[in-house]
Parts: C-alpha cells; structure tokens; sequence
C-alpha cells in the first residue's frame, strides 16, 4: 500500500509518497494551504493511488499542544472525512531540522523533506510483513 506523508502547516504543507511497499517515503513537493489544497490533495491522492495517509502530530516533545495542534487536527478530520481514507498521525517533533541536514546549501526548510522524514518514522515504526 502506498501512503502519503504531510507536514501541515497554516501558511504550507509539504507531502511525501512511499513505495508500493510502504517501506521507504520520497518528498514530492510544497503545497499552499489554501481553498484549492483538498482538490490538489485529492488529485495527488488518485494520481499517487494513496491508501492511506500520515500527519505531523505537531505537539512538542513532551506531548504538549502548541499554536498548531488544533488547526492540524482539524485538517486531519477533514482528510478523513473529505477523502474516506485512513488518517494516522505521527511523531513529528524534530523533523524540520531532521531535513535539513539533507537540503542544499541556501535552502535550510524544506516541508517535502519533513514530510518524507514524518512519513519514514510512521513506515518504520509499523513495518509491512
């Protein structure tokens, strides 16, 4: 099953696609979040052949709410609700700076990236048989 991976975020969300395996996530690119993003979702969706989805869980370290928990739990109802598939949240605490250790020189955020990083941790925390 292929799954998609997203770093949400209020201003942008970054998506990552894995294999056919679900064994290893590719960034894909940066998405504005704004009234188009559940069409463009829903076409990277059908086009990718998504089964399910995963989400930044956007809480701190220790487990506590920040600014963004609440409109990124909210986007994940939406998802579930918008598109019938499963949505899982997982850990994300670190992944921004995680990715850019892999960015180019000049380009220390990249959201795609976070959202691969996002995604490999759920892949590999739940490992297909």
């Amino acid at each position: 099953m292929r799954y998609l991976g997203i770093d949400f975020g209020e201003k942008r969300i970054g998506y990552a696609v894995s294999d056919d395996a679900g064994s290893i996530a590719f960034p894909r690119t940066t998405l504005r979040n704004d009234p188009m993003l559940m069409e463009q979702l829903a076409a990277v969706i059908e086009r990718e052949a998504i089964g399910a989805i995963v989400v930044g869980d956007t809480r701190a370290f220790g487990g506590a709410a920040n600014p963004v928990t609440e409109s990124a739990e909210r986007f994940m109802q939406l998802l579930r609700d918008e598109t019938g598939l499963t949505v899982e949240p997982a850990w994300e605490a670190g992944s921004s700076i995680e990715a850019s250790r892999y960015a180019p020189d000049g380009d220390g955020h990249d959201d795609a990236a976070a959202a691969a990083v996002i995604l490999q941790r759920f892949l590999d925390m739940h490992p297909r048989a």
